[in-house]
Order: C-alpha cells, then structure tokens, then sequence
C-alpha cells in the first residue's frame, strides 16, 4: 500500500510508474475524491471545536445549537466514511512500484533472461508427458478427481502420491537444515484482513475461495498461498530489530479459482484449483531487501540443482510481475513433453509495500519502521512433480529416482 502523502507529493511521476504497471491512474479522479475527503473531515472537525466550545457555556439557548450541531455532524460522518472507501479503492488498488533495475515492459515478452542451468537430456525414445507417464497405471488419476471435485483437480495414488509426500519433505528438510528457516505449520482459513495485508484482496477477490460461516462477522478465506499466513505473522507487531530477519518455510495445499485462467492448461497437473508448494518467506530490514531476494532465488534453485532437473531464471518485466512486487525472479523448469521451460517457483521482494497494508513495522534507530517482506516458492509440488517424473522418464514409462529422493521413498530406485 502506498502512503497517501507521497501520493499527494509525486502524482505525476507515480502515474508514470504505475503505467509501467499496465495500470491507468486517474490522477483527476484521485484528486477530487481526495480532496472531497479532506473537505468532509475539515468541517467536521470544525463543528467538532464549535460545539466543545458550545459545551462550556452554561446558557440555555447553546443547547439547541448544540443539538443541531451533533446532527450535522453526525451528516458529514456518514458523507465522509462513503468518500473514504471511494478514496481507498483506488489507493487499495494501485500495485507496488517497481525496482529501478526490473526491465519495463507489458507483459513475459520483455521479461530478462538471466541464466540457464543444467543440461537438457536427449531422449532415444519418444518422451511421455506426465499425463501419459501416470495414466499406465492409473497413479494420476484424473478421473477419480472429476467425479469427486470437478476438472482442475487430481487424485495420486499408490508410489505417485509417496513421491508427493518425498518431494515435501526433501525441500523441508533442505530448507530448514541447509538455508535456517524456520518451519511453520500454519491455518488454511484466513480472515478478511489478512487476505488484505498481502495484496491477494481487494484487487484478486475473483480468484479466491471464499469460506461461508453462520454467525460470522468477518469474511473467511482459504489460503491462495501459505505466503498469505507466513507474513501477516508479523502483521500489527513492532519487532526488536536484533529478532531480523525472520525466515520462515511452509508445505501446504494452495486453492485459486484461476479465474483469469480460462482456457489455459486446462489438461494435467500445470493448472489446478488445489495443489501444494512449500513457501519461503522472509521479514527483514527493508535496506536489505534486494539482498535477501538474491539468498531466497539460491534457496529454491538448490532444489532443482539437487534433483538434477534443468532450469533458467527470468527477471520478471514491470507489466508481468505481481501486484505487491518490487522486484521478481521467475524460476522455470525444463518440461522435456513441451519442449520449453514452465515456471517452478516465483521469488519477489515486496519492499515495505506489505508491511504498511499490514502495519507490521521494527524498532529503528530512528523510530519505528515498516519491515520488508519477500516470498519465493521453494517450489511448487505439482510442477516440480512433473518437471521429475519427465526428465527421468524411461523407454518402458518407468521413472529413475534421483539418489536424493531415495531415503524418502523407502530407497526405490524407480516407479
């Protein structure tokens, strides 16, 4: 969230900024709601003063000024809570502005290739997908899942699911053991205020799966991303300065309606209304942002170094980052059936954006400040799944285990 004062100060230059978002800043409507709102606030602050004074004098007659005061009062109130919403929606919806470094551009076509690793295998065979690899014996059974749930859905079975559960555990176990996060075992219903802390609310509302509650005052959400619990962790706290940074690491199901998605991926395991990732996600010192993005980017590509799967990174252009980005590497990993590179993992810092929507701040030498926040998938389950089950594909569709997986899989050398 931006602060409203230094949207005042730099208008013209932040319309700028936020075109480079794709996103067309009103300044004339921003203006005239804002100064609307300040209009309402300062008469009534002034009747507020006039009516203090009013309550000092003992004379009869000030009662019904006085009374007729409290009512207009009362009036500009109501008038200025519906001008702050007005004014709030469009605050709420602007993204966070992005590095000075992030290559500006509408969309992944100006997006930065910034390195390749790992050698591609070259197959004698015909590969599988990971929908052929998994319908041999029905262990990704789709099927299954349509008559439970609907599409965009999936049912594992038998050495598939364990392979899910191996995966989980090794990249815990890597993050936890090798990189100091710390692991968290967190909600997965959430609340309306914390879905605004971390941008997925206002502006996303259409992806989420809202929970209905009797008796609720508060809207309850199933969580997106565990990114969504993991920060607002230090949502309206003031933490001691020595306790930075904070690092911590989840494993858990994710649920988008993919609203935006219609039509993409509509086959396999790429695209799915429910799916694990295990979450990085880090609460620091905001001059020490960029730094920390770089140490979460070599967290989550030691996955795919470990399991032998080739990857590249991506510097994500200004128009094709997310929201609360200031700065996102994309992580995209060798899918051998479509002959290209799938995104794996996305890591971003979100500077203090965050922080403010969520009033999480650290004790300074100056006072208290807002926090920095990143997040980084370390990574995706379903994707690197099948990004695995691919390149360790075999002729007769049985698939090599990679001799870090193996003591999670009861020491099978293949599936």
């Amino acid at each position: 969230m931006h602060d409203l004062k230094e949207l005042r100060k730099n208008l013209d230059n932040l319309k700028k900024k936020f075109e480079e978002r794709n996103i067309d800043f009103d300044v004339n409507d921003f203006n005239k709601k804002d100064s609307l709102n300040r209009d309402l606030i300062s008469k009534k602050e002034k009747l507020e003063q006039e009516k203090k004074l009013l309550s000092k004098s003992k004379e009869k007659s000030n009662f019904e000024k006085s009374k007729k005061i409290s009512i207009e009062i009362s009036d500009l109130i109501k008038k200025q809570i519906k001008s702050q919403i007005e004014l709030d929606q469009i605050i709420f919806n602007l993204p966070n502005l992005h590095h000075a470094d992030v290559p500006i551009g509408k969309d992944e076509k100006s997006n930065q290739l910034i390195k390749k690793e790992g050698e591609i295998k070259k197959f004698s065979f015909k590969v599988k997908s990971h929908i052929e690899l998994g319908s041999k014996n029905g262990n990704i059974d789709f099927e299954s899942s349509i008559k439970l749930s609907g599409s965009r859905f999936v049912v594992l079975k038998d050495n598939y699911a364990m392979l899910e559960r191996a995966l989980i555990n090794f990249m815990l176990d890597t993050h936890v053991s090798n990189f100091h996060y710390t692991e968290i075992s967190p909600p997965l219903i959430v609340n309306e205020d914390v879905m605004f802390g971390t941008g997925q609310l206002p502006k996303f509302e259409a992806d989420q799966f809202e929970i209905k509650f009797d008796n609720s005052d508060q809207r309850k959400f199933l969580i997106p991303t565990s990114e969504v619990v993991l920060t607002n962790l230090v949502r309206k706290s003031i933490i001691e300065k020595n306790s930075l940074p904070q690092r911590f690491v989840a494993s858990t199901p994710c649920f988008r309606k993919e609203a935006g998605s219609y039509g993409k991926d509509t086959k396999g395991m790429i695209r799915q209304h429910q799916f694990y990732k295990v979450e990085l996600v880090s609460i620091i010192e905001p001059n020490k942002c960029l730094e920390e993005l770089e140490r979460m980017l070599s967290c989550a590509e030691s996955i795919l170094k470990k399991l032998e799967i080739p990857y590249q990174v991506v510097l994500l252009s200004s128009g094709d980052m997310g929201f609360s980005a200031e700065k996102t590497y994309d992580i995209e990993a060798w899918i051998p059936s479509e002959n290209k590179y799938r995104e794996i993992s996305s890591c971003s810092s979100c500077g203090s954006f965050q922080a403010r929507r969520m009033g999480a701040k650290y004790k300074s030498e100056n006072g208290n400040k807002f926090v920095g926040t990143l997040n980084g998938s370390g990574l995706a389950v379903g994707r690197l799944m099948i990004a695995l089950l691919e390149n360790n594909q075999n002729k007769d569709g049985s698939i090599n285990i990679p001799n870090v997986l193996k003591k999670y899989m009861n020491n099978l050398e293949k599936i």
